[in-house]
């Protein structure tokens, strides 16, 4: 029997923007976003300070990217992640 060796083992990549999620339901808003690029922009920025942000929607976007973009972080972490997003600026 022949087998795919990248089929073995291969972890699925999440989403760049997740889309209902439950997962970061009870986290913060630390800014929102009308289109992806920008907003992955900013989520790895946070990120790269330490924080454990990503961008969330309610909604998927359209072909474009565009919708309503949630960046989020932790509870624990708002106070941080909204000094950095207001120094950036």
């Amino acid at each position: 029997m022949l087998r795919r060796w990248f089929a073995r083992g291969r972890i699925p990549k999440e989403p760049e923007v997740l889309i209902g999620d439950p997962r970061v339901e009870d986290w913060e808003t630390v800014s929102t976003f009308e289109e992806q690029t920008t907003a992955l922009a900013w989520r790895d920025q946070l990120r790269a300070m330490g924080l454990d942000a990503v961008c969330a929607a309610d909604h998927p976007l359209d072909r474009f990217g565009r919708g309503d973009i949630f960046l989020v972080v932790p509870p624990g972490q708002w106070s941080r992640a909204n000094e950095i997003v207001e120094n950036l600026d």
